[in-house]
């Protein structure tokens, strides 16, 4: 296992919808150790394998005190019904929050290593995660996600910081 670091906004892996994993290899076994171990921080709640430079569906998370991964994960469910807007922020945008709104509630199913299903959902940070990191595998920034003025804002902040 080894703490991978962490790609930041400007880099093109953020920006790629990743790959399916096909199949599990001693690779894919590494990848998931490296997402639980770089994911067990004080402050990280969830990980994507794009943001360790790594362009394949798969994710981990460390809410509540459970570390888990999922591999290929499909979100199956998501409520209508929205959370209030919610500060959040990303580790390849470091530093920086802002409020985004996400569904009040997101269940994901994907698989584990040895090919067991794996059901992740929740409200509130369950599902600000879920959505979060799956936005990652799609290539998508939680930035994407902000409302106009805010994404404005947020945007001008991240060009002065990362100097993009």
């Amino acid at each position: 296992m080894a703490m991978r670091d962490i790609r930041v906004i400007g880099d093109p892996v953020l920006n790629t919808v990743s790959d399916p994993i096909t199949e599990v290899t001693d690779a894919i076994r590494q990848l998931v150790d490296d997402l639980v171990e770089t994911v067990d921080a004080d402050g990280r709640a969830g990980l994507a394998a794009p943001q360790i430079g790594v362009n394949l569906r798969a994710f981990s998370w460390n809410i509540e005190g459970e570390i888990g991964y999922i591999l290929n994960p499909v979100i199956v469910e998501r409520s209508e019904e929205l959370q209030e807007l919610g500060e959040e922020g990303c580790l390849s945008v470091p530093g920086l929050w802002f409020e985004c709104e996400r569904p009040a509630y997101s269940k994901a199913v994907g698989t584990d290593l040895d090919g067991n299903e794996v059901v992740i959902e929740g409200e509130e940070i369950w599902a600000r995660l879920i959505n979060h990191e799956v936005d990652h595998l799609d290539g998508h920034l939680y930035l994407d996600r902000l409302e106009r003025p805010v994404r404005r804002k947020a945007m001008r902040e991240v060009r002065e910081i990362f100097d993009l």
